[in-house]
């Protein structure tokens, strides 16, 4: 065996010692290096005759060649039992149950939203929907609520840097009482100069914004309005309605009604809808509920009807307190403020 052999053999040894990428560039260095055994062998081919040089530079060159083969298969091997090992130890058992991340649940406003439009669906009203910034005329002078008018300091609520036609400042709707107008506009438009024109039932639910802020208000908050108009609806057919509805939403016919009079500029007359437990926490108290009346004689004749002949009532009920009562929640910013540890029992 000849000198270069035995140091090609010394040098796969060498790097089959090693254990770490580290090791395996320390043994190359003494084989390779810039004073390594195989630059040195190089160097020494300077005092060697032209013949010999020739030849034992090419069995020199082999043997460098060999090395290098060498260092790049235990480089491979390394590399090879480093990735090995990080498998190992990031394995997943995949015969595992999986982790869930949780599943989430309809806000209790909408719950308490979705249930109201089942109640009033199952007694024929229809749902409607509409702009929550509105013109001036919407929200208060086709209610019979005209500028200048101190009722409306009832419902103060906000303005956005636009205007209408007329130069008023859009607002944000302070109740959903504006679709009441729309919905029966549209409608006596789509049965006009017909002989008999269908009743409007029709509830309104939706978000609102006044200028409130505690426990029990919000300065945007959800409303449902109501409205049954038709040649002879009565307060007789709202407490129908009303007591009926309530009854469903609270599953419960352990309460009473009662109608208090008040004073709305869209009704006349007007009356605060109170409910009273008759078991439970709340056994005993009254509680207002919702704010009705007969619809104004004005508001009938800008809805484009004739008062003469229309009649009917209009209630505005908070969805939010509805809610506050039937889940028996004290606060009412406590569904705004969207805190999981208190959303996750409406699941």
């Amino acid at each position: 065996m000849t000198d270069l052999e035995q140091l090609l053999q010394a040098a796969q040894a060498e790097f089959a010692a090693t254990s770490t990428p580290a090791e395996l560039e320390n043994a190359k260095a003494r084989f390779l290096g810039k004073a390594g055994r195989v630059t040195e062998l190089l160097k020494g081919l300077a005092a060697l005759p032209v013949d010999e040089k020739k030849a034992r530079g090419a069995e020199i060159n082999v043997l460098k060649s060999g090395i290098e083969a060498a260092l790049t298969e235990r480089r491979q091997a390394l590399a090879d039992a480093e990735l090995a090992l990080q498998l190992k130890a990031e394995a997943l058992d995949v015969t595992l149950p999986g982790r869930s991340r949780g599943t989430g649940a309809l806000h209790p406003i909408t719950r308490a939203m979705a249930r109201i439009e089942a109640i009033f669906g199952s007694m024929g009203f229809d749902v409607a929907d509409g702009p929550e910034i509105e013109t001036d005329w919407f929200s208060f002078s086709a209610l019979n609520n005209p500028e200048n008018h101190p009722a409306r300091s009832m419902q103060d609520t906000f303005y956005v840097d636009m205007k209408d036609e007329g130069g008023r400042y859009f607002n944000l709707r302070p109740h959903t009482s504006p679709m009441q107008i729309r919905y029966a506009q549209a409608h006596a438009r789509r049965y006009a100069g017909q002989d008999h024109m269908p009743e409007i039932r029709v509830i309104a639910p939706g978000r609102t914004y006044r200028v409130d802020n505690d426990a029990t208000h919000s300065p945007m908050f959800h409303q449902v309005e109501g409205l049954w108009v038709g040649e002879n609806i009565s307060f007789k057919d709202l407490k129908a309605v009303y007591l009926n509805f309530i009854t469903a939403f609270f599953e419960t016919d352990q309460l009473q009604l009662r109608f208090r009079p008040s004073y709305f500029p869209f009704t006349e007359p007007s009356a605060e809808i109170d409910i009273m437990f008759e078991s439970g926490p709340l056994k005993g108290r009254w509680l207002e509920v919702s704010g009705s009346g007969q619809v104004h004689p004005q508001v009938v004749r800008n809805m484009g009807l004739d008062p003469e002949r229309y009649i009917g009532f209009a209630f505005g009920s908070g969805i939010d307190r509805l809610a506050m009562l039937r889940y028996g929640v004290n606060d009412l910013r406590q569904f705004f403020d969207g805190d999981l540890r208190f959303l996750s029992q409406f699941k």
